[in-house]
């Protein structure tokens, strides 16, 4: 069947080119997901969720990363073979005495996030909770992507022989994590910032800014072999029949320039 009869019979059937459907970023019905309940500020929002891996031997190690939103910073990763809600208080009362604690934690639905043992510590605390839909990890997705690089650059790559091991490589890893690359500077105000035209930013060995090109000044290069190169004077010399080359019969006139 070639391609005519197929046509033919397409427009026989009264068929339409099917419409192409491009795919949606799914955003998620609840409130609080990432991308309607977003970080505005250092300590504004803090997500975490466990990561599993092994030892060795076999046996079970549990980790419990917790990322501050807007700095992308990994505040801190719990190391052992079981975490509790208990644990999951004890950690979030040091690191809010050590940093302050945020407005908000958004995490899943997981047992250890939604003990009451945490939401009412939590809530005498004065920090929201902000649970996510289940079965929907985009909508936690700072966490998600942290856990995602931690398991592809360290626990993908590592055999960890016992859980001390395993607390000393995860501990490095989480100090080394590079987090925003603008988290030095959002802290800074406007005129804390140098400008542009500040004299300071100029590499040191640079030529001075009297000679640097100005905007809208072109810049003229100058080849260094035409600037080396001299005009030459070319001589013309009449040979007659009984001159010899490479010199001349004695007696006779010396050759004439025709040019300057």
């Amino acid at each position: 069947m070639n391609r005519k009869r197929v046509h033919r019979l397409w427009r026989a059937e009264g068929l339409k080119v099917p419409v192409s459907q491009h795919k949606r970023r799914r955003l998620g019905s609840s409130e609080s997901a990432s991308t309607r309940k977003r970080a505005k500020h250092p300590n504004h929002v803090w997500s975490y969720d466990f990561v599993m891996d092994q030892t060795q031997d076999g046996r079970q190690l549990k980790m419990l990363p917790i990322v501050d939103e807007f700095t992308r910073e990994c505040l801190s990763i719990d190391v052992e073979r079981s975490i509790t809600a208990k644990d999951v208080v004890a950690r979030l009362r040091q690191l809010f005495e050590r940093r302050g604690a945020p407005d908000f934690i958004r995490s899943d639905n997981g047992p250890e996030f939604i003990a009451i043992a945490v939401k009412e510590w939590l809530k005498d605390t004065g920090v929201k909770t902000l649970y996510i839909e289940a079965g929907s990890p985009w909508e936690n997705a700072y966490s998600e992507t942290f856990n995602s690089r931690f398991e592809d650059e360290l626990l993908n790559r590592e055999i960890f022989s016992n859980l001390v091991e395993a607390k000393v490589l995860v501990e490095e890893y989480r100090v080394k994590y590079p987090g925003l690359p603008t988290q030095g500077r959002q802290q800074r105000t406007a005129a804390q910032l140098p400008r542009l035209s500040d004299p300071r930013r100029v590499r040191e060995g640079t030529r001075d800014r009297a000679h640097r090109r100005q905007p809208g000044q072109r810049t003229h290069r100058r080849c260094p072999l035409v600037e080396e190169a001299k005009p030459r004077r070319h001589t013309w010399t009449l040979i007659t029949p009984g001159t010899r080359i490479g010199g001349r019969p004695e007696g006779t006139p010396e050759p004439v320039s025709h040019f300057p």
